[in-house]
């Protein structure tokens, strides 16, 4: 059972910062999401930064976990580009927010140095793995620049799409990816 509540309490984390950032939850909220008392959040966590980092990290492992490696995925017959393009427009579509990262990224100058550090794990892992994805489907030249332009790109198609409350300015800018 404290597997289960402990990944209970990262999962009500995460969408909770999903919707409204850091300072848009607290143990009590969680705990009441979830029908505990707060000192079992605090069981598991002792602060809010602790809790942060926590679901950082599980929020990173499992996107570029989802994601597979760009060299399976070319050896499949697919594009890792376009899988992972999906893979955004799948968390606005199915979770109705923002990326996680993209969302705490945005409030780098209120959050814990641990929680900035977390944040910042992300976007280089999602850096490095589209570099692979870029050189791997043959795209050699401004791997890493090509990189960086997607995971920018996306994060901020996000934003828009969520602002506008309207999915086709996401699509709209993901098309400036096929023209790579």
């Amino acid at each position: 059972m404290g597997e289960d509540r402990e990944q209970l309490i990262l999962n009500v984390a995460e969408e909770m910062i999903r919707q409204g950032g850091y300072n848009s939850f607290s143990f009590r909220n969680i705990a009441s999401a979830i029908g505990i008392k707060s000192s079992s959040v605090h069981y598991h966590y002792s602060t809010k930064e602790d809790l942060a980092v926590a679901v950082t990290k599980y929020y990173t492992d499992q996107f570029i976990g989802a994601l597979g490696s760009p060299e399976d995925i070319v050896s499949s017959g697919k594009n890792p580009i376009s899988q992972y393009v999906q893979a955004f427009r799948q968390a606005l579509v199915k979770d109705k927010g923002m990326c996680l990262c993209g969302m705490l990224g945005a409030e780098t100058d209120i959050l814990p140095e641990s929680v900035v550090a977390e944040t910042r794990v992300f976007f280089q892992r999602n850096v490095e793995w589209l570099e692979t994805a870029y050189r791997t489907s043959g795209e050699k030249d401004g791997a890493k620049e090509k990189a960086i332009q997607t995971v920018s790109l996306l994060e901020g198609a996000m934003i828009t799409s969520n602002v506008m409350g309207d999915l086709s300015f996401f699509d709209a800018a993901v098309k400036l990816l096929d023209k790579s």
